[in-house]
């Protein structure tokens, strides 16, 4: 009789302890302890028996899959030489997890509610081109609805590996991804999925910091499988970032004060070509362009793999410097005035002065130079013949074979007479000293005439030069700008 009584009181109690239990599986919340604030209930029971470490699903089939989107807030920096892109990005991150679930009329209508993010269950979603740890602020609580759905939004400073062609250095074009991948887990177990529509992603400016050195283009978001082994595959997301450097700063710093320097060596071919002030003046182009390199040198970018399309200018400028000041030095040289300089040979008159005028279309200053060169020659050559003819009259043996007339005076005495050779000697020594410098003067002449129709060709030669290179450069970085 007395067995009979506890296992009565156990048959009654049984069905309840298993109607409790039952609840629970169910997601009916105990009904006691209901003074508790709805938020501090509402977490005990998503947390209770919560396991962290096991992908949060009923059926090990069935893949997690992950909502991600990148908004990006600021280029911070980009290292030509590392190779490194450093931007601040906006990331959200949307999965369902199917053990935070609750019926909201249950605890006082609650649809949401923050739980730290070290308490559930993350995803391992990382960025492959991670090359440094950024300064990113630690967000430690996500967001759970009812449903299940968990958002994670946190802000990044993403430091990257990212391939930079600065070949178009100041109008280049940078496109750097930014790939989002699980690190272990297979697409059987995370997918990944892109949360916003794609033109969405594309051109969304909203938060982008607009007033730095960098110009944000477009996002443009790509998803793709790959596969380290022949059955496992992996989901990524990737996005490509594509930005665009703003030139001015470096077309004013840069390329104006070069364009200067080369117009003052343009410039400087107007100089007489028999002046050495030409070449002293070239040779300061050539050291102030070497200073401003050396001032620019780190301004420029620099990598292992290339040189910049404004470094290849700069050294041809200066290049053409040198050519400019080689040229001014042989024309000099040439129209140099020596007392034992010799003519100009015949095939240089010819090739120069008719050939090369006539390509340049020089003709009529020469006509107009060569008459006064003419005259001046007749000129000379009328002097000699007077001198010859003086000369001649005057000679000692003529004077004493010249018969006197009846009314001549008597000859001179013979002191007079050697006095008067001494006088002729000393004329024709001068005569002889004037001719010899008319020769080295016209020869000189002739040669400064040359000289100047070769600078002038040069001259045309380096103009054109210059400017096929500048409509080249011109055209290339307009292409490339505009592209």
């Amino acid at each position: 009789m007395l067995l009979w009584v506890p296992r009565a009181l156990l048959a009654l109690l049984l069905p309840m302890l298993l109607a409790q239990g039952e609840a629970r599986l169910r997601g009916v919340p105990h009904t006691h302890n209901t003074s508790r604030p709805a938020l501090l209930r509402l977490s005990d029971y998503l947390l209770a028996n919560y396991e962290k470490g096991v992908r949060p699903v009923r059926d090990w089939r069935k893949p997690t899959t992950v909502s991600i989107d990148v908004i990006v807030y600021a280029i911070l920096s980009v290292d030509e030489k590392n190779q490194v892109l450093t931007t601040y990005i906006w990331y959200r991150q949307y999965w369902t997890d199917e053990f935070l679930q609750w019926n909201p009329e249950d605890f006082d209508n609650i649809t949401q509610l923050s739980i730290p993010t070290d308490s559930i269950w993350v995803p391992d979603i990382l960025i492959n081109e991670f090359v440094d740890v950024g300064k990113s602020p630690n967000i430690p609580y996500v967001y759970v609805r009812h449903c299940g759905e968990v958002q994670n939004y946190k802000p990044l400073q993403v430091v990257t590996a990212c391939s930079l062609d600065i070949y178009n250095f100041p109008f280049d074009v940078q496109n750097c991804s930014l790939t989002f991948t699980s690190w272990l887990h297979t697409i059987q177990d995370i997918n990944i999925t892109l949360l916003r529509l794609p033109e969405k992603v594309k051109f969304d400016k909203s938060v982008f910091m607009n007033q730095g050195e960098w110009e944000l283009l477009e996002v443009l978001p790509q998803f793709q499988k790959f596969s380290l082994e022949s059955s496992n595959y992996y989901a990524e997301m990737k996005f490509y970032v594509v930005i665009r450097r703003r030139p001015l700063f470096y077309a004013v710093s840069l390329l104006l004060p070069s364009i200067f320097l080369m117009v003052m060596d343009i410039v400087g071919f107007y100089l007489p070509p028999d002046s050495g002030e030409r070449v002293s003046f070239k040779i300061t182009l050539l050291l102030g362009y070497s200073v401003f390199l050396i001032i620019v040198s780190d301004t420029l970018p620099a990598t292992a793999i290339g040189t910049p399309l404004i470094g290849v200018y700069f050294i041809v400028c200066m290049a053409l410097l040198v050519i400019s000041l080689a040229e001014t030095i042989l024309i000099v040289r040439l129209v140099h005035k020596q007392d034992l300089q010799q003519p100009v040979p015949a095939w240089l008159q010819h090739l120069v002065l008719e050939r090369v005028t006539l390509l340049l279309c020089l003709g009529e200053q020469l006509t107009s130079q060569r008459p006064t060169t003419t005259s001046q020659a007749t000129k000379t050559h009328d002097c000699s013949e007077v001198g010859n003819h003086c000369s001649h009259l005057g000679g000692p043996q003529d004077c004493e074979k010249t018969p006197r007339g009846r009314g001549s005076p008597p000859p001179p005495p013979r002191e007079a007479s050697l006095a008067a050779r001494g006088l002729l000697q000393e004329l024709a020594s001068i005569r002889h000293f004037l001719e010899k410098r008319d020769e080295s003067r016209e020869v000189a002449r002739d040669w400064l005439h040359v000289g100047s129709v070769l600078d002038r060709l040069l001259f045309r030669i380096y103009l054109l030069a210059m400017l096929a290179y500048s409509v080249t450069l011109v055209t290339l970085w307009s292409i490339w700008r505009y592209s």
